[in-house]
Parts: C-alpha cells; sequence; structure tokens
C-alpha cells in the first residue's frame, strides 16, 4: 500500500470509517510520529506546555469529581479543554469544555465570569453564533470595563452579519487597539470593511504585545503569526505569508492549522509536492476536510487522479461525519468540483437564517449559480460585497456570475479586482479568471 493511501486509511479510522484504497507511491516525506499506521519515523518531542496542560485537565478534573458542587475547578477545566481543542483540532475536547462550563455555571450563576466566557468560546468553536451572542452579551453588560469581554462580543457580531452593531462596538474600542484582547478581533473588523493596510498594522501591534509576554501559550503566538500570513496572503503578499508562517512553526513546531495554511500557500503557488507534504502532515492531527480538498487538488495537477479521486472520497465522507453547519471552505471546495450542489445549498440557505455575514452570502451566491440560478446569485452576491472587503475570492465570485447573467463589463471589472486584489486567491481559480477574461468580448472603444 502506498504512502498516502496508507494515511488516507489511517485518518478514515479517527471517524470510523473503513477503506481499501490502491495507488502508486506518494510524492512527500512525511515527518513526526506515525507508528500508528505502521511506520517507524524519528519522533517529534512532546511540547512541555502540553503535557503541563494535560496533567492540569486531569487534576482539575479530579478535584471536580470530589466537590460536584463546586464551580472554579470545573471552569479551570473547562478552559483547559479549550486550549486544547485549539492545539490540536479535537471536537471533542470542545464538547467537553462545553458541558464542564454549563456545570460549572448550573452550580454558581453569579460571578462566575470564567465559566461564561469559555462557554461562549466553545460555542463559537461550535459555530453557533446566536448562542454565543447571548452568552457573551450577559458578560458585556455585566462588566462593561472588562475589553476581553466587549471585543469578544464584537466578533460574535462580524460574524453574525450584524455590522451596525459591530462598527459600534470596536468604534469604542479603537482607544484601546493596544490591548492584546482588542488588536486581533479589531484586525479582523478591519479587514471586512476593506481597511486592509490598518488591518496589517494592528497584527503587527498584537504580535510585539505577545513577544513580550512570557505567560502565553506557544499555540496563541503562533495564532497571531498564522493570523498575519493569512491576511498577508489574502492581500497577495505570498512571500511575507510565507514567512509569517514560518515564524509561527517555530513558535508552535507541528501546529496542524500552521500546516494546514502552508499546504493551500503551496497549492495557491503550484508547489503540489510541498502542499501534499504539508497537507498530510497537517491531517494526521486533525482531519480537516478543506485540507484534504487541496490534498486532492494537488494531486489532480500532478496528474495522479486515482489519489485526487481518493482524497476527494475521504473529504466528502468526513464532511458528512462533521457535526452542524459545513464549514465555508469545505462548501466552496464541493461548490467547486460539482459535488453535494444541491445539499449545500439546502444548508447556506439555513445557516443564513442565523447567520448573515457576508461570507455566508458568497456561499448562498456560489451555490446558486452552480445550480444555474443566476438572477438569485447575483442578488446574493450584492450582499456579500456589501462591506467592502478586498478579498480576490469573492470578486470572483462576482466576476464569474455577472458573466453567466450577461453582463460582460461588470465580468471584467470584477475578475481585473480579483486578480488585481490577490493572484493566488485559490489553486485553480485565478486560471479560470483570466481564460474567462480572454473570453469575454472586447471593451467597446469610446
Amino acid at each position: 500500500m502506498s504512502r498516502p493511501a496508507t494515511i488516507i486509511v489511517a485518518v478514515l479510522a479517527t471517524v470510523g470509517v473503513a477503506l481499501t484504497v490502491g495507488g502508486r507511491a506518494g510524492y512527500a516525506k512525511l515527518r513526526g510520529p506515525v507508528t500508528a499506521i505502521g511506520r517507524s519515523m524519528p519522533s517529534r518531542p512532546v511540547l512541555p506546555e502540553a503535557a503541563i496542560r494535560d496533567s492540569d485537565i486531569a487534576f482539575y478534573e479530579r478535584r471536580a469529581r470530589r466537590d460536584p458542587t463546586g464551580a472554579m475547578d470545573l471552569a479551570r477545566a473547562a478552559q483547559l479543554y479549550l486550549q486544547r481543542a485549539r492545539e490540536t483540532g479535537r471536537y471533542d475536547d470542545v464538547l467537553r469544555a462545553e458541558a464542564d462550563a454549563r456545570q460549572s455555571l448550573r452550580n454558581r450563576d453569579v460571578h462566575n465570569a470564567s465559566a461564561s466566557q469559555v462557554l461562549a468560546s466553545a460555542l463559537v468553536s461550535e459555530h453557533r453564533f446566536a448562542e454565543a451572542l447571548e452568552v457573551q452579551r450577559g458578560l458585556s453588560e455585566s462588566d462593561p470595563t472588562q475589553l476581553s469581554f466587549r471585543a469578544a462580543l464584537g466578533e460574535i457580531e462580524f460574524e453574525l452579519g450584524r455590522y451596525d452593531d459591530a462598527r459600534a462596538t470596536f468604534d469604542a474600542l479603537r482607544a484601546h487597539k493596544r490591548e492584546l484582547s482588542v488588536t486581533s478581533r479589531l484586525a479582523r473588523w478591519e479587514e471586512i470593511e476593506g481597511r486592509t493596510a490598518d488591518a496589517r498594522h494592528l497584527l503587527h501591534l498584537a504580535l510585539d504585545e505577545a513577544a513580550r509576554r512570557p505567560d502565553l501559550p506557544r499555540e496563541q503566538i503562533a495564532w497571531f503569526w498564522l493570523r498575519l500570513g493569512d491576511l498577508e496572503l489574502r492581500a497577495g503578499r505570498s512571500d511575507v505569508a510565507t514567512y509569517a508562517y514560518a515564524k509561527a512553526l517555530t513558535a508552535h513546531p507541528g501546529d496542524y492549522r500552521v500546516l494546514a495554511a502552508e499546504s493551500h500557500l503551496d497549492a495557491v503557488r503550484h508547489d503540489w509536492h510541498g502542499a501534499i507534504d504539508a497537507g498530510e502532515r497537517a491531517i494526521m492531527t486533525n482531519l480537516d476536510p478543506a485540507t484534504l480538498g487541496t490534498i486532492s487538488d494537488a494531486f489532480g495537477a500532478l496528474g495522479d487522479t486515482a489519489q485526487a479521486a481518493e482524497y476527494a472520497r475521504v473529504m466528502e465522507i468526513s464532511v458528512s461525519k462533521q457535526p452542524g453547519a459545513y464549514h465555508r471552505a469545505w462548501s466552496l471546495f464541493l461548490l467547486d468540483h460539482g459535488r453535494r450542489v444541491s445539499e449545500v445549498l439546502v444548508k447556506a440557505r439555513a445557516e443564513l437564517e442565523t447567520r448573515q455575514d457576508i461570507y455566508g452570502y458568497d456561499v448562498l451566491a456560489w451555490a446558486l449559480y452552480k445550480s444555474g440560478r443566476t438572477a438569485e446569485a447575483e442578488a446574493a452576491m450584492v450582499r456579500a460585497l456589501s462591506q467592502g472587503t478586498q478579498d480576490g475570492m469573492l470578486f470572483y465570485h462576482a466576476g464569474m456570475i455577472a458573466r453567466a447573467a450577461g453582463r460582460p463589463a461588470l465580468a471584467r471589472s470584477y475578475l481585473e479586482q480579483a486578480l488585481q486584489v490577490n493572484p493566488y486567491f485559490q489553486p485553480l481559480q485565478p486560471d479560470s479568471a483570466r481564460a474567462a477574461l480572454a473570453a469575454l468580448p472586447p471593451e467597446p472603444h469610446s
């Protein structure tokens, strides 16, 4: 069995699916321990932070069992579960964090802000934003002086598409932009509003502050670098993104989130071997469907249609095993490849009942376009572009929808914007944008 096939079997075991695959040898060298799937390779040293965190979880859980009416030990265990979930992508840890936080609040519903904050964060991780909003709003109202509560509220507001509320929240927080709990959230808000340079400045402020904080977990340091890398890549600055991701891995070696981002970066630069290498290392920690999709596209670009098909199939299986709504990246992969179009359309509509943000409307618009419902897709795309966000993917979708609607001048404008903002917005779609531009009728001379 080839190494990619072995990896597929291993990752499918994590979702309870058996599969027998064949195929020729893979293209990358997997680094790190994989003895669980029958290979012996050099072990990556266990991070001391991770060992301490696991020991602390066991300690607080034991104390909570000895005092079933207590609140603080449960709240602390919930915090640690959530930290481990960020590091490993383990969804069961998110659910444990939610359960412990809820039990802590049942035991003590006043003066227990730490449990409420963990509960709100766990609900955000589960994409249950409307419920998270209620919890976070209660926290913010209980202590308006707590900047982190207000910043987290603003973040949930813009995730839900409540942009007027988010604008008011962040306008009131601008004077505190150097506070670490505010800076990164304000940066994301600036990016949504189309102020990329301001967002970049804020993320550098966050990194400067994080460097002065020896108490921060290394995964959080890595997350700040990851956020900067993602911003730079969306701005078309792939070399800067490369640097930021390298710094993230220096801070937290083996971070699956950063490896997934590196896989995507390699793919958009058409370094297909690198995309497979980084992607396979990422999915050994977390079976992210979007990363499986990236690996599938990379194998397809290299001409290995068998492996591309297997990874695409694993991607679909893993999506079907994920709880809740499809994440946007998974939905777009399925739509781009003509898979589960009607199913994604149904889920996109359902999600918009509570979460009416621009990227939700983008998924809806693309699903409608793929369904041949161009007029409806145009209307949804107007909502997706409503905040002035400078995202090449949004402009590409708008351009292709305008082209299908018979609006060549508008299609040309959007497609040119997509390539100008970021010629690396997706692995394959920039080439599609260039082909569509070339096929448009020439502009009339004035």
